[in-house]
This record gives structure tokens, C-alpha cells and sequence, in this order.
């Protein structure tokens, strides 16, 4: 597997860990990010959503799909953007940054990693 592959399968199982969480205990995350807990089923839904991305990242991965990579650098620069947005706008707590964070240092590792192999 290249090392743009793994970095990509990587973050695939780092989203399986934050939707299973979201699907079996996400009070437990939404209590971490300083967010008002729920026992509304969107969270959970949410969760349901991000096992399906986690899927695309992990299978693209494995199967060496590069045509993907690059779109997630794309994407994951783009949640990172998006979350430091939300936190300047005070619509949540400083902490969603961290997970911004992890966005952040996927696309930079599979950004670096692409263009070592070209």
C-alpha cells in the first residue's frame, strides 16, 4: 500500500471510531466538544453518515484509488476551515478545533504523500 493509500485507510478507521461513538454514545462526544447533549436520533444519524464516508476512505485506501486522494485533501482543508469558522462565530466550543486538527493532519500527510509519489 503507497503512503498515500494508508493515509487515506487511516483516516477512514479514525472516522469509524467518532461515528461509532456517535451511534452508541454520543452524548459522551457532544459533552467533550462543550455541546448541549441530546436524545434527539440526529446525532445519531450523523453517525450513520460518518461510518459511510469512514467507508469510502477506508475502502479507497485499500483498493489504491488515487484519483480519490486528492479530493480528500480538498475536503478535509475544507472542514478544518469550516470548524475554525464555527468556533469564531462562538457557534461551538474552541475544542471542535482538535477535531478540525485531525482534518487537518490527514490532508496534510496524503497531500505530501501524493506528491512524493508523482
Amino acid at each position: 500500500m503507497t503512503a498515500s493509500a494508508k493515509s487515506v485507510c487511516y483516516f477512514g478507521f479514525y472516522l469509524y471510531v467518532v461515528a461509532i461513538t456517535l451511534m452508541i454514545a454520543p452524548n459522551f462526544l457532544l459533552s467533550t466538544l462543550q455541546i448541549p447533549e441530546t436524545n434527539e436520533v440526529w446525532i445519531r444519524v450523523v453517525g450513520v453518515l460518518a461510518f459511510g464516508i469512514g467507508y469510502y476512505y477506508h475502502r479507497a485506501g485499500a483498493g489504491n484509488l488515487q484519483s480519490f486522494f486528492i479530493h480528500t485533501v480538498t475536503i478535509r482543508l475544507f472542514v478544518f476551515i469550516a470548524f475554525g469558522v464555527f468556533v469564531l462565530q462562538n457557534y461551538v466550543s474552541p475544542v471542535l478545533i482538535l477535531f478540525g486538527a485531525a482534518d487537518l493532519a490527514g490532508a496534510i500527510w496524503t497531500w505530501i504523500a501524493l506528491r512524493k509519489e508523482k
